[in-house]
């Protein structure tokens, strides 16, 4: 059996939806300081759906291949149904990752969760800060409102 499938191999090869957004109205940059993967996702956005998305990845083919198909599947969706991608989904659609690599589809979901915290905090948009992963962010922002702050 082949270390990598065809699919992850077409996504390392040809990745979709490469580059930068300069006028992106998010952008989410998360890295793996163990295996030193960097990725960042712009997204825009218009009526709550993302209408565009692109990344740039620097890491292994796995890292690469977890982008571009995690940009496929969020773009021309509602900026709530992106916050609900798993890297379970993302290694699902790229017919599997080697154990050793599923961390790169974990990169990609946290990058995509990372470019819709920055469009909320960028619009003002209150959300609930543990939707992020935060519970150090999701106690502090307790702690505001119980004190009257916003």
């Amino acid at each position: 059996m082949a270390l990598y499938s065809e699919t992850v191999m077409d996504h390392f090869q040809n990745p979709r939806n490469v580059g930068e957004m300069p006028d992106a109205d998010g952008i989410g940059e998360v890295g793996n300081a163990v295996c030193g993967d960097i990725m960042r996702m712009y997204i825009k956005v218009r009526d709550g759906i993302i209408t565009d998305v692109k990344f740039k990845t620097f890491g292994c083919g796995s890292a690469i291949a977890s982008s571009s198909m995690a940009t496929e599947m969020i773009k021309g969706k509602p900026i709530t149904e992106a916050l609900e991608l798993s890297n379970k989904a993302v290694a699902e659609a790229l017919d599997g990752l080697p154990a050793h690599k599923l961390h790169c589809s974990v990169l990609a979901e946290e990058a995509v969760r990372a470019a819709v915290k920055d469009y909320y905090d960028k619009q003002g948009i209150a959300y609930d800060p543990a939707v992020f992963g935060c519970e150090d962010c999701a106690k502090a922002h307790e702690h505001d409102h119980a004190a009257g702050e916003a």
